[in-house]
């Protein structure tokens, strides 16, 4: 296993480890992974590992000492009955619901938290919207690390909040939105205070590329004609991209699928800069969305995203909030799979270009759906209508029923 961290804009190499972005340019930073002891290989080699993060640890840049909690190998549904609502010959699903704190965040700090403690850090930190802080927690908590994690102020769904809490994090809420927490964090993370577990870490995107290794060894090695992810810090789009690059260029694959990014309609930077055209984007103040795990009006890696979709012919949609309750409720009572709204996104942006003619419905498509349900159950609630209460006999039931 062999790899250097380089500047994704500038390509200059990285020497320290603690560094965030590039001291050159400020540029994003990447994992350049040498797969040379791959080649000539085949993937199904890498089945004798059990289906999950580390049955691809040859293209992972961790050795020994794995911090894990059995994240990955999670369900990908083929989706018959919302296939036939939306009028597509097929959709998938990938439910990354079903990880250890309910996220497909923990496929990012399996790698990132192992990162730290191969580093010898003592304290990790974060800044949220709810699923990385509540990842976070539980994996520092399995490696016996101090955690600190900044939220932005009434803006983080309960049950992540709980999560990150129950795991013994430091819960640190400031005046102001994601982006501004990011800020604080990152300013720790250079002064020393503690070491940063942001997508930003090169190291936290590595474990989320397995996510499309997954879908296309579940498929047992065809690749689907589309992949659609929603989008807020924009690092797992990139990931999954960067995934099937490198299974590209190793010649276990022949094609690339079509990478297809959703936001929400009230925080859609990167969507206004694919309008028109545009390689980097306009942050987008004060963002707002019931989709709270996408309410980032700055991506950190906005511009990688971008390129994942512009180098494999694919779009940038947005979508409004009823659109994605409206999705959200009909994959679960169409398919019986509960996700947040986030997650959501991906299935309202599917309807969307469907609709508009930009997806064909000839193709084979999977949508990432990012997280659990319970997630954020305030929000379900509150689209659900009202309980339904009675009389303890069995005909006012039958009324009620009948009503």
């Amino acid at each position: 296993m062999s790899y250097k961290v380089r500047c994704w804009e500038c390509g200059r190499e990285i020497e320290n480890p603690l560094l965030d972005a590039c001291p050159s340019c400020n540029g994003n930073l990447t994992v350049e992974m040498d797969l040379s002891h791959l080649k000539g290989t085949s993937p199904r080699d890498l089945r004798s590992r059990p289906l999950g993060v580390w049955r691809y640890q040859d293209l992972l840049p961790i050795g020994s000492g794995q911090v894990t909690l059995q994240e990955g190998g999670t369900p990908l549904y083929d989706c018959d009955r919302l296939a036939d609502e939306y009028g597509v010959r097929q959709l998938m699903v990938k439910f990354e619901g079903a990880n250890p704190t309910g996220s497909f965040k923990d496929r990012g700090m399996t790698v990132g938290v192992s990162r730290a403690v191969e580093l010898g850090c003592k304290v990790v930190g974060c800044a949220s919207t709810g699923n990385t802080s509540a990842s976070l927690a539980a994996y520092a908590a399995k490696a016996g690390l101090k955690c600190v994690v900044l939220l932005p102020s009434g803006k983080v769904a309960l049950g992540k909040l709980a999560q990150a809490m129950f795991f013994g994090a430091k819960v640190i809420t400031v005046n102001g939105n994601f982006d501004d927490a990011l800020r604080v964090v990152r300013e720790l993370s250079h002064s020393g205070d503690l070491y940063m577990l942001n997508s930003v870490n090169p190291f936290r995107p590595e474990g989320q590329k397995t996510l499309c290794y997954e879908i296309v060894d579940q498929m047992d090695f065809q690749v689907p004609d589309r992949i659609i992810y929603p989008v807020g810090n924009a690092a797992n789009i990139w990931a999954g991209y960067k995934a099937l690059k490198e299974w590209e260029e190793l010649g276990w694959i022949d094609k690339m699928p079509i990478f297809t990014g959703v936001q929400a309609g009230g925080s859609a930077p990167l969507v206004n800069s694919f309008a028109h055209g545009q390689e980097d984007f306009r942050p987008v103040k004060d963002p707002e969305t019931v989709a709270t795990a996408i309410r980032i009006g700055n991506p950190a890696s906005g511009k990688k995203a971008l390129k994942a979709v512009y180098d494999t012919g694919g779009v940038m949609t947005a979508v409004s909030d009823r659109e994605i309750i409206e999705a959200q409720f009909l994959f679960g009572r169409k398919e019986g799979v509960g996700v947040e709204p986030a997650s959501a996104a991906s299935l309202a942006g599917l309807k969307r270009l469907l609709d508009e003619g930009k997806v064909s419905r000839r193709e084979r498509v999977v949508c990432v759906c990012t997280g659990h349900v319970l997630k954020d159950p305030d929000t379900v609630m509150a689209n659900c209508g009202q309980l339904i209460k009675t009389e303890a006999t069995a005909e006012a039931v039958r009324q009620a029923i009948k009503n």
